[in-house]
């Protein structure tokens, strides 16, 4: 124990405690405060996608609208009645600066199977819709479309992030920020008084 004793013991060990705090910081996982500051100051402004016909679209040209973001699917049980709600609030809203934006999905048991050309005569013939209708995306999981990560990011489920089926649905302000996320089975109409809310009282 004389190495103990020794006056060159001392400033070893605060040497030795100094390194290592030293290499703990510069191994441990870097802050995620500055990357949830920069998500937190976006919009869907700063996102791109693509429309049905595979044309790139940036969200910014929807600045200063209401958006009702939906994740669709065409033989889902949902549909009939989300397609025709939503047909419903867009005849009614378009010209006061509302729109629906609707990305296709086929991860929920398959519903949405056709490709892009497929699911646009759909839509259009037996739904007629005439919102706009986007490429086909996933919602969930490594391949999510960015946006759906932002949209998930903003507004979380009361179970965990996840889009949990067809037809879930965000409501996004005049100034690009989520503001609201309903459940599959909201219907659309129910989310009519927010929608006129949100777009500084829209007239009914």
């Amino acid at each position: 124990m004389q190495w103990f004793k020794s006056p060159s013991f001392f400033p070893f060990l605060f040497a030795l405690l100094a390194l290592s705090v030293y290499f703990f910081n510069a191994h441990r996982p870097a802050s995620r405060a500055p990357e949830m500051a920069e998500e937190s100051s976006k919009s869907i402004y700063d996102f791109a996608v693509k429309d049905i016909r595979g044309n790139d679209v940036s969200l910014s040209e929807y600045s200063g609208k209401v958006l009702l973001i939906v994740n669709v699917a065409s033989k889902c049980g949902l549909t009939q009645s989300n397609y025709k709600e939503l047909n419903t609030l867009y005849e009614k809203y378009k010209d006061q600066g509302f729109e629906v934006l609707a990305f296709p999905c086929n991860q929920f048991a398959g519903q949405e199977p056709g490709s892009n050309e497929e699911i646009q005569e759909t839509v259009c013939t037996m739904f007629k819709a005439e919102f706009p209708i986007f490429d086909k995306v996933e919602v969930n999981g490594k391949n999510a479309a960015p946006l759906y990560k932002f949209l998930k990011s903003q507004k979380g489920g009361i179970f965990g992030d996840g889009i949990k089926w067809n037809f879930t649905k965000f409501l996004v302000n005049r100034e690009g920020k989520v503001v609201e996320r309903y459940a599959p089975t909201t219907s659309p109409l129910k989310i009519e008084k927010d929608i006129q809310i949100c777009g500084d009282r829209l007239e009914q």
